[in-house]
């Protein structure tokens, strides 16, 4: 096993207009062992960092290293890394067991016996053992991934990377294999590096996880640190489901004014807000679970209940106040009906203070920094 360091990376393409620069200064380690998780939006570039470790994209400024060797020009059957890939890649006209070995073959002098051997063990690792003699048209979409992992699991690799692989599944099976993938890493203790848009799979799957925007590292962090500390509103904003509530807002004193609420916060809050902002204008954001419905009348927001979604364990409110829209979560046994009012306060000690200009969380732990370097509410 190995580790990856990624040290100062840049992507560029040409184009007519100028160089398109696609990864932007990326450093990053990934320690050996680690399951780390490049999440971001389409066009954020995480595919092309994952492809620039593989060695299938050139990098334009930059070192790859795995474990202590620079791999920016050894080629990617060198480099000890297998990959994973959203369209699986399977030759059509061979068995699952022919898959599974083809690579041994061209790129090993093992012989039959050993390839063999490995086969057959990976494939009853990955509950396929049954169907090494069948063709991928004959399986299923789950069943082809498990064919991918398993081809690259035989390798024995340095390196996993997984390239979206759960995307083309349904709901259902991702969510089982979501669960097969972390068994299996744990189990193998191989360095891994998973792509995905989706952040879901992210919180659950990774010891660590990186959010990419427009080329840059936005923060790395583990899913509880991410979720709970985000840097910037994009992370904010990109990591959770539904999305933190966001409120234009400004600071006089020690209370936040929006444009339908007055919120006090305490002294140490708005001095580190004042000390810290750049411009007059702020975003509060707070997410929806950590809205509170359970009141005793004083310090709270009133609202008008919009829309009411049962999510099973969960009840979403959609709640408004004239301009301003709230979504809070709250138990599914917790009933409210159409058009009733909903008073609710906001937790200080999860409150979120963002720079409008800059997009900065303004309260943000000291330690938990990106890659660019008691309240009361009255109406």
């Amino acid at each position: 096993m190995s580790g990856i360091t990624i040290d100062h990376v840049r992507k560029e393409y040409d184009s007519d207009s100028g160089p398109i620069r696609a990864v932007d200064d990326v450093s990053l380690d990934v320690e050996d062992g680690e399951f780390l998780t490049i999440v971001g939006p389409s066009g954020s570039g995480k595919s092309t960092l994952l492809r620039m470790i593989a060695g299938l994209e050139d990098i334009t400024k930059g070192e790859i290293r795995i474990g202590d060797t620079v791999v920016n020009n050894i080629a990617p059957q060198n480099r000890g890394v297998a990959m994973v890939f959203q369209n699986y890649a399977l030759y059509p006209h061979m068995s699952v067991r022919q898959n599974m070995s083809y690579g041994l073959k061209l790129t090993t002098d093992l012989g039959s016996e050993e390839i063999s051997r490995r086969v057959e063990d990976t494939a009853e690792m990955m509950g396929i053992g049954d169907l090494l003699d069948k063709k991928p048209n004959n399986l299923s979409g789950g069943q082809q991934q498990r064919v991918a992992t398993g081809r690259a699991i035989v390798r024995q690799p340095k390196v996993f990377l997984f390239d979206e692989p759960l995307s083309n599944l349904d709901a259902k099976l991702r969510l089982h294999m979501r669960t097969e993938l972390q068994r299996i890493q744990e189990e193998l203790e191989t360095t891994s590096v998973y792509v995905t848009h989706d952040q879901t799979e992210a919180m659950t799957m990774s010891d660590r996880i990186v959010i990419l925007s427009d080329g840059t590292i936005q923060q790395v962090g583990t899913p509880a640190e991410v979720y709970a500390e985000p840097v910037n509103r994009f992370v904010a904003d990109f990591i959770g489901s539904p999305s933190m509530n966001f409120f234009d807002v400004e600071l006089a004193g020690e209370a936040l004014h929006g444009e339908d609420f007055e919120y006090q916060i305490p002294s140490e809050l708005a001095a580190t807000v004042e000390a810290n902002s750049v411009s007059d204008a702020l975003v509060l954001g707070i997410r929806p679970e950590h809205i509170s419905v359970e009141s005793d009348g004083e310090d709270t927001i009133t609202a008008e209940l919009d829309v009411l979604e049962h999510e099973g364990s969960d009840n979403y409110l959609y709640l408004s106040k004239g301009n301003t829209e709230w979504t809070v979560r709250v138990d599914g046994n917790t009933r409210f009906e159409w058009g009733e009012s909903v008073e609710f306060t906001l937790p200080s000690e999860h409150l979120h203070v963002f720079d409008a200009e800059t997009g900065e969380n303004l309260v943000v732990d000291e330690g938990m920094t990106a890659q660019t370097d008691e309240s009361s509410v009255t109406v």
